[in-house]
C-alpha cells in the first residue's frame, strides 16, 4: 500500500505544476504586465460588484493593507483601477475597476479557461466529471 504522505506530496506537486502552466499560458500576450497578485485584486474587485475600501480589499485578499496599497498603486498606474473618495467617509478611499481593468480581467479569464479546456481535453467526459467532483470535495472547508 502506498504511503499517504508520498501520495500527498505527489498530488501537491502535480497541482502546483498545473497551476503554474495555467498562469503562464493565461499571461501570454500580457508579458509580466499583470502578476498573479494583481489578477487576484482585479478578480476581487469584480466579484464585489462595487468599489471597495482598501482595508476591505486587503481583508478579502487576506493580506495587510500596506500590501494592498502597493498592488493598487501599480494597477492604478496601469489604468486598470481607479481610486475615488468614499462619499460616506472622507478619510477613506474606494477602489474600483476601470473599463480597461474589466477588459483585461475578461481576457485573462478567457485565456485561463482556454488553457484548462485544452488540458482537460485529454480526459473523457466521465473523467472530467470525476475530477471536478473530487476537487470540489477537497475545496470544501
Amino acid at each position: 500500500m502506498r504511503d499517504p504522505e508520498d501520495a500527498a506530496e505527489q498530488i501537491a506537486g502535480l497541482l502546483d505544476g498545473i497551476v503554474r502552466r495555467q498562469r503562464r499560458a493565461s499571461r501570454e500576450g500580457f508579458g509580466e504586465s499583470v502578476t498573479h497578485g494583481q489578477f487576484r485584486v482585479l478578480r476581487t474587485l469584480d466579484r464585489a460588484e462595487q468599489a471597495l475600501r482598501l482595508s476591505e480589499l486587503a481583508a478579502q485578499l487576506g493580506i495587510v493593507p500596506r500590501s494592498a496599497t502597493s498592488v493598487v498603486d501599480d494597477l492604478e498606474a496601469a489604468g486598470l483601477v481607479a481610486r475615488q473618495p468614499d462619499p460616506h467617509d472622507r478619510r477613506a478611499t474606494l477602489v474600483d475597476l476601470t473599463p480597461d481593468g474589466r477588459k483585461i480581467l475578461t481576457t485573462l479569464r478567457e485565456k485561463r479557461r482556454d488553457v484548462m479546456v485544452s488540458q482537460l481535453s485529454r480526459l473523457t467526459a466521465a473523467e472530467q466529471q470525476t475530477l471536478a467532483s473530487l476537487l470540489q470535495r477537497l475545496a470544501e472547508e
